[in-house]
């Protein structure tokens, strides 16, 4: 029990100042839970609205692709760098340090390689995901795809039941309630349009089911009609590896079209640098940095 020798009488009442109800900063989650938004904004940057993050997942498919044969040696060292991590949950327990403090977006399904039919997956526990503190899961979506379209959706509305309202399988759902978000990922199989209509249909299913931010690619044009029409945040994977000129236009004209954010991988751990490349990156997308000028500040890191 507390002291009450010394014990003064409350007074700061702030009786002139209302109580201040602030908007959340991201566009489509005012009304999630707390803990849903808490995680969020570990992702995206308040003061900035946007977000960096490092993508190291592709081996769940790809196997060790180049720059990720070891990940300890390439990814580690730019994790303080990035807003947020997405990986898997074996390269989280086996190589990533668990004193590292940034958010995790976790790759939750899984089921399919690059040597079959992709997306034919099955989502994780979602108890596994509170166990490694994961800030958000990661889903992927296959519309237009026949044969993966319609698994696809279900494991995103599964992903979203999880995360937001049923809790945890031995627990009252009534009671309690994860609050973890999940990130609605637009795959694009090679009998698919890479192009705005797609995207805007991928984005807004996506949304429609719950996701409470969505990744998909950047085209030239009609992109800012993607981004107005889905109703949360987007960002932007980064691709294949381009010239880091190019890539940081890219990551350039997303933001300036409306993007919310860049999730890159290979254009930053297969490039020459890595390092300079995630301060370059972050210039455009938190400091507003034009393409040449971000080159310039890569060029200055080597």
């Amino acid at each position: 029990m507390a002291d009450m020798d010394g014990f003064k009488e409350a007074s700061a009442y702030g009786f002139d100042q209302p109580q201040r109800n602030e908007a959340f900063f991201l566009k489509g989650n005012e009304n999630r839970g707390w803990g849903v938004k808490n995680r969020l904004a570990r992702i995206f940057n308040p003061k900035s609205g946007h977000t960096v993050m490092l993508a190291c997942d592709h081996g769940f498919i790809m196997g060790p692709t180049s720059g990720l044969e070891r990940v300890d040696l390439t990814i580690n060292p730019l994790i303080e760098y990035a807003d947020c991590l997405m990986c898997t949950r074996g390269i989280l327990r086996s190589v990533i340090p668990p004193t590292m403090s940034k958010p995790v977006c976790l790759r939750s399904d899984g089921g399919t390689t690059i040597l079959t039919d992709l997306n034919l997956n099955r989502v994780y526990d979602v108890e596994d995901v509170v166990r490694v503190n994961a800030s958000a899961m990661a889903v992927m979506v296959a519309c237009g795809d026949r044969a993966s379209e319609q698994i696809t959706t279900q494991n995103l509305v599964h992903t979203v039941d999880m995360g937001e309202k049923l809790g945890a399988p031995r627990c009252n759902p009534e009671l309690f309630s994860l609050g973890i978000p999940v990130l609605g990922v637009t795959a694009v199989g090679k009998d698919m349009a890479r192009d705005a209509r797609y995207f805007g249909l991928a984005t807004r299913v996506c949304a429609e089911n719950g996701a409470a931010f969505v990744k998909t690619y950047y085209v030239d044009e009609g992109f800012e009609k993607v981004v107005a029409q889905c109703p949360v945040p987007i960002v932007i994977a980064g691709g294949k590896k381009l010239p880091e000129d190019k890539a940081l236009e890219l990551a350039y004209k997303a933001i300036q079209a409306g993007a919310a954010g860049v999730d890159m991988g290979r254009n930053v751990f297969q490039s020459a640098k890595p390092l300079a490349m995630m301060k370059a990156i972050a210039g455009v997308v938190h400091q507003g940095l034009t393409p040449q000028d971000a080159f310039q500040l890569y060029n200055d890191e080597k």
